[in-house]
């Protein structure tokens, strides 16, 4: 069955998994940053993971509900999680100085095999879908990794409005 899953898996998600892989290699190694750089991918993720909501529940409003909070829980309560931590702010090059880590690169392949297992799942059981606590449990996941992503960003945004503040 897991052979027949991966066999009849389109090419361009192999592809995509390979770009993602190498976005998040990308972001183990210490790098700088200018503030666009830092907001394009959480808002990217944030668009992307809210047209998954929409194109594959359309018919309901409970996964959009979830996938909002947990966009809030996320973005509230792991800001200290996703924090880059030794990040600082230049003033001088008006950019970050964004110490590698390997949790971008964790995030975004658990999001990764969560939107390639939610697929899968509705194409063995299309009947998933109108499932109400299927519907909210992926909302909510989805929101949880956009609102991580984003958390990240916006601990970035607070270290460029307090150049002085270094994260710990």
């Amino acid at each position: 069955m897991l052979m027949q899953i991966v066999t009849h898996t389109p090419t361009w998600v192999w592809g995509l998994l390979a770009a993602l892989i190498a976005l998040g290699l990308s972001q183990a190694v210490t790098r700088r940053m200018s503030l666009v750089r830092v907001t394009v991918l959480p808002l990217v993720l944030l668009v992307l993971s809210l047209a998954g909501v929409l194109s594959t529940f359309p018919h309901t409003i409970v996964p959009l509900a979830t996938w909002a909070v947990g966009l809030l829980v996320a973005l509230v309560a792991g800001r200290g999680l996703v924090r880059p931590r030794g990040a600082h702010w230049d003033t001088g090059s008006a950019s970050f100085h964004v110490p590698g880590s390997w949790l971008p690169l964790a995030l975004i392949l658990a999001l990764f095999m969560l939107k390639y297992a939610v697929g899968v799942a509705l194409a063995l059981q299309p009947g998933l879908g109108r499932e109400l606590g299927f519907d909210a449990s992926v909302g909510a996941a989805y929101g949880l990794f956009s609102g991580l992503f984003l958390a990240r960003t916006a601990s970035l945004w607070q270290l460029a409005r307090a150049p002085r503040a270094i994260a710990a």
